[in-house]
């Protein structure tokens, strides 16, 4: 099973539409348009781009939304994991018991950048469970990801004063709940 199909599934159910009447938007004849989407859910076809920005265009959610790794399957999603440790110096480690995933600065841009969007999650986040925010707007957040990312003002590659001082700014938060 490829996550893509996963992914339309998900978002198809939760927008409440048939098979047959996502398969008409996106421009499948009528008679076949349920067998056409269905083939894509099941991941025996896989989308091509423009495809895939139809359906993400009809269901009101970024590409990207859809298009992610192979997370479908345990050992697909360890090896999204070892790539993300690889590439952004993603780490694992234990903190009062639990399993906590860590991004090591040391890695480089890649990781600031990594860094960056997790504080940008953990910030709606924080909106969502203090109520400041609805669960429609997070969700919408995250789907639309990063259109409606309020932290990109901060520079590309942040300077070490800011890093430190978000650092200094979030450690309390940081820490596990116990």
């Amino acid at each position: 099973m490829m996550a893509i199909g996963e992914r339309i599934h998900f978002f198809r159910i939760l927008r409440g539409m048939t098979q047959k009447y996502l398969g008409t938007i996106v421009g499948f004849p009528e008679r076949s348009a349920d067998v056409r989407l269905a083939q894509y859910e099941t991941g025996t076809r896989k989308p091509k781009a423009e495809l895939t920005a139809a359906l993400a265009q009809a269901l009101d959610v970024s590409p990207h939304a859809l298009d992610v790794p192979d997370i479908d399957s345990y050992i697909g999603l360890m090896h999204t994991l070892f790539t993300l440790e690889d590439l952004y110096g993603l780490t694992v480690s234990e903190a009062d018991g639990e399993i906590c995933l860590k991004v090591n600065k040391e890695k480089g841009k890649n990781a600031h950048e990594l860094l960056k969007m997790l504080y940008a999650w953990k910030e709606q986040a924080d909106k969502l469970s203090s109520e400041e925010i609805s669960r429609e707007e997070y969700d919408n957040w995250r789907y639309h990801y990063p259109k409606f990312d309020t932290t990109q003002r901060w520079a590309k590659v942040p300077s070490q004063e800011l890093s430190d001082a978000l650092v200094e700014m979030f450690k309390d938060q940081l820490k596990p709940d116990k």
